[in-house]
């Protein structure tokens, strides 16, 4: 039964948390980048980080961010499934840090970036703790 509950736990938390991450954006009015210059993960055309060919005056979307959250979610949840939630400041520090060139070129993007990941760690620590009470631990 355990390895149900934390597989089970794990898919919510990688596949709901893209959901709750969008619907925080959208509540926090955080803009959408103009579409039409590159296909996201998800399907949406959004820029990218490649500045050739891109408005300089329009929003940027990180490149992966789709990815690197859902990685996020499974890495944060399957730390507290395993009882080691210090796991989780090493995947906020990696994410953070692979991300600093990126965020200093554009305050749009790391409002985004802030706004999304805070969204998603407390979505996956939320899966993380209700899988481990659902275990007895």
């Amino acid at each position: 039964m355990p390895a149900v509950v934390v597989l089970v736990t794990l898919v919510i938390s990688v596949l709901g948390g893209w959901g709750a991450v969008v619907g925080v954006l959208r509540v926090a009015r955080v803009p959408e980048p103009p579409a039409g210059r590159a296909a996201s993960p998800d399907g949406h055309h959004v820029p990218v980080l490649d500045r050739a060919g891109v408005d300089s005056t329009a929003p940027l979307v990180l490149r992966g961010g789709t990815w690197i959250g859902m990685l996020e979610r499974l890495a944060t949840t399957g730390a507290l499934l395993s009882g080691h939630a210090e796991m989780v400041v090493v995947v906020v520090a990696v994410k953070g840090l692979g991300r600093w060139a990126d965020l200093q070129e554009s305050p749009g993007a790391a409002e985004r970036f802030i706004i999304g990941t805070l969204a998603s760690l407390i979505w996956a620590c939320a899966c993380g703790l209700a899988g481990q009470a659902l275990m007895g631990g």
